[in-house]
């Protein structure tokens, strides 16, 4: 039982946490704390939280869970402000899509406090997200069915991770753990680039001067492909950055793809052109039967 559950950063995935604990019945307060107050007044009337908090610190003063849902570049100063004000026994999460910044950023300032608290600090990542954001969003069902990510750290107690492992389980999620890297680099392939992939033709379509007609026409192989173009600008601009290394690989790949799509269609080679779409329908198909037998 979580007597007092922190959220900071109350949007799709934070209120959708709060909310699966409070219907898995582990939960009895919550205490929100974040940027907007609307967004805040709606997760009240939503009955996400109990309380707001008009600082980090105080919010965190007392829970025993802290959850850090916010985008990952406003991590390091939430941790700053929450590190002095948790608990000794408080376990500490993110849910951030990049692990290795936010992982740096929890050492440097939960090793630099006054006593060492990098032990309960357990990074996570629930593959749950979507276009929308806010409060709003926010549902007790998201994770049902989910994969979610644990990369633990080395000071990490079993007791520690197996209590987070429930925590999430008990959401409905599939939790599986990962180092850190490894988790960077897989995600930077098909989660970060596939996003900025549909930014860039969105936004490319939209600086058009007959953008409205390109739009009206667009049917739903270009709203499928481009859906994610809605997601929060904020959130994708720091995941961008946070895992800039393992995305810049990632994009010089794809752009040597599409520079032999380019040079398959300049030369007319219809041969090699259908091997390559063969190639890529197989493994989409095949994907598409893994992940319904999962």
């Amino acid at each position: 039982m979580i007597k007092r559950l922190a959220i900071l950063g109350v949007g799709l995935i934070g209120g959708s946490f709060a909310l699966a604990l409070r219907r898995a019945g582990v939960v009895e307060t919550v205490v929100g704390y974040g940027r907007s107050a609307a967004n805040l007044a709606t997760a009240q009337r939503m009955g996400i939280l109990d309380a707001v908090a008009t600082t980090a610190a105080l919010a965190v003063q007392g829970a025993d869970l802290v959850c850090i849902a916010a985008p990952v570049g406003a991590v390091p100063g939430l941790l700053a402000e929450a590190a002095p004000a948790l608990r000794d026994d408080a376990i500490l999460v993110d849910v951030g899509s990049t692990k290795q910044g936010v992982i740096a950023a929890a050492r440097v300032t939960l090793e630099t406090h006054t006593h060492t608290r990098i032990a309960q600090f357990v990074p996570c990542h629930p593959i749950a997200g979507a276009e929308d954001s806010g409060a709003a969003a926010a549902r007790a069902e998201l994770f049902h069915g989910r994969a979610v990510i644990i990369t633990p750290l080395p000071e990490n107690a079993p007791a520690t991770l197996a209590r987070v492992t429930a925590l999430w389980q008990a959401c409905g999620a599939r939790v599986t753990e990962m180092e850190a890297v490894h988790h960077d680099h897989i995600f930077a392939a098909v989660s970060h680039l596939p996003h900025l992939a549909a930014f860039a033709l969105v936004a490319e379509l939209a600086s058009r001067p007959e953008a409205e007609t390109f739009f009206l026409h667009a049917g739903s192989g270009f709203r499928d492909f481009t859906r994610i173009a809605a997601s929060h600008p904020e959130m994708w601009r720091d995941i961008a950055l946070a895992n800039r290394d393992a995305l810049l690989t990632e994009l010089d790949a794809y752009q040597a793809q599409l520079a032999t799509l380019r040079t398959l269609l300049a030369t007319n080679d219809r041969e090699r052109l259908s091997e390559l779409f063969a190639r890529a329908s197989h493994a989409r198909r095949s994907l598409t039967l893994t992940l319904d037998k999962s």
